[in-house]
């Protein structure tokens, strides 16, 4: 009880002076400047992540695509690789090389596909939660100084 009395006096013994001087009106518009300042910045940083994730995605369906079109249109009967060993494992990966790379390469797309989708939503989280965190309208609030 002694440090919340000891707290409250100290708190109370506080008189804030507010002086209506230029000074006072150039430093919190300056400070506001360098908030609007952050803040475009911010969005601009978000915005190009936007971007990039969009030219990901593009960039990587229209490869995949190709690449999964590729392997798809050779002959069936002549495998993607050949080994020239026998053995039972190395002989079945031959002769199933194109549905082996067709299968590798789609769970490489979905795993693309979901990596962007996850790093879209956490730029939107960002985005969110800096929104909230950040002060209305201070500009508004400025002028607006309650009577003496």
């Amino acid at each position: 009880m002694n440090k919340d009395k000891a707290l409250e006096e100290l708190f109370l013994a506080q008189k804030p002076q507010f002086d209506d001087n230029a000074g006072f009106m150039a430093a919190i518009t300056r400070r506001l400047d360098a908030v609007e300042y952050v803040r475009q910045y911010q969005e601009a940083t978000i915005r190009r992540y936007k971007l990039a994730m969009i030219a990901a995605f593009v960039i990587g369906i229209i490869s995949g695509a190709i690449t999964l079109a590729f392997i798809l249109s050779m002959p069936t009967d002549i495998p993607l690789f050949t080994i020239h060993v026998q053995s039972g494992i190395l002989l079945w990966l031959a002769e199933n090389s194109r549905i082996i790379s067709a299968t590798i390469l789609a769970l490489l797309i979905s795993l693309s596909l979901m990596s962007i989708a996850s790093n879209v939503h956490d730029i939107m989280r960002i985005k969110k939660e800096r929104s909230l965190s950040s002060p209305i309208s201070v500009s508004a609030t400025i002028g607006s100084r309650p009577a003496k």
